[in-house]
């Protein structure tokens, strides 16, 4: 009896007082975005040591920024600090040494950006190599410095130009120059880091590109050379539009660090005679944070770096955007 008017009661709930029977409640389904996150649980597990990483090593710090607008005072803490606003940033754009610090930075990374394509082009290189032992050999010669610790690498420059001893100024003798003290020359040192950091990383750039080359149908160079085109023609009709994404996405984050440069090296090769085209932005910030003590002003600075880096890689991945290859 119970059952009975248990379901007399549910046939009278499904009915409105007009006598229409109102839709059946369908049972509620998991969010899709959810139930993907589930199909695919082993690929999140492999992704989470990463995002642990960057949440604790690159998000968690974004908290002591706020110490760029106090003057910290590690006694009161970050919290117990007094506000200051923007003084430490006006203090940094009114010092007699801001543009300096700004030319220096972005003189060596245009530079750099100047041989960009140089690393391109032995990738093509080694492309069209039909010689399987003289590639290896080719390959392993520029791969090498990649893998040399920047300590040594610079103890290498250091002496390869000695003015007594280096092979370079051997040679210039040999030619019948006078010796030249490079390391110690602001007129050189810009010169000097560019490609010794070009021959560094040459190997390495062409690696990426190598992988893209090597991911164009063969097909396609076939029927090219079906049609009569010549060696330099499929290299510029064939290889070079199918690496073009990768070379816009690597273009896009050389611009997206536009203002920032490698520490370690640039540090290991300053000295106080080449201080003059050598400081840059981020060994400033070394200088007036670690070794001074002035943590607000040296946060001050590498905040103002930061945000100009990403204001360019937000400019020209927009502006890359418009060859539908971008990074987001």
């Amino acid at each position: 009896m119970n059952g009975q008017n248990r379901t007399n009661m549910g046939a009278h709930a499904a009915i409105n007082p007009a006598g229409k029977a109102l839709p059946t409640p369908q049972p509620r389904h998991n969010h899709p975005k959810l139930k993907r996150m589930l199909k695919y649980w082993q690929l999140y597990v492999l992704l989470a040591p990463a995002l642990i990483y960057f949440l604790i090593f690159k998000y968690y710090p974004m908290y002591g920024v706020q110490i760029a607008f106090k003057n910290f005072v590690a006694a009161k803490g970050i919290l117990g600090s007094d506000w200051v606003g923007f003084d430490h940033f006006i203090r940094f754009f009114d010092s007699y040494f801001f543009w300096d610090l700004i030319w220096n930075t972005l003189s060596i990374n245009l530079y750099g950006l100047a041989l960009f394509p140089v690393s391109i082009l032995v990738a093509l290189s080694l492309n069209e190599l039909k010689s399987g032992s003289f590639k290896k050999i080719a390959q392993t010669i520029t791969y090498a410095p990649h893998f040399i610790s920047v300590v040594v690498f610079v103890g290498m420059i250091i002496a390869f130009l000695d003015p007594d001893t280096g092979i370079v100024n051997h040679f210039l003798q040999w030619l019948g120059l006078e010796p030249v003290n490079f390391m110690t020359s602001p007129a050189w040192f810009k010169t000097i880091f560019v490609f010794s950091g070009e021959w560094q990383n040459l190997g390495w750039g062409a690696i990426i590109y190598l992988a893209a080359l090597a991911g164009i149908d063969p097909q396609l160079h076939e029927a090219a050379k079906v049609d009569g085109a010549s060696r330099l023609q499929r290299i510029r009709h064939i290889n070079i539009p199918g690496i073009l994404p990768t070379i816009i996405i690597l273009l896009i984050l050389n611009m997206g660090s536009m203002m920032s440069i490698g520490f370690e090296k640039i540090l290991l090769m300053q000295n106080p005679l080449n201080l003059e085209s050598s400081q840059v932005i981020q060994t400033y910030v070394y200088e007036i944070g670690i070794l001074s003590g002035q943590y607000s002003y040296s946060t001050a600075v590498g905040l103002f770096n930061s945000v100009v880096n990403f204001v360019i890689l937000l400019f020209f991945n927009r502006l890359a955007r418009r060859t539908g290859t971008s990074l987001w």
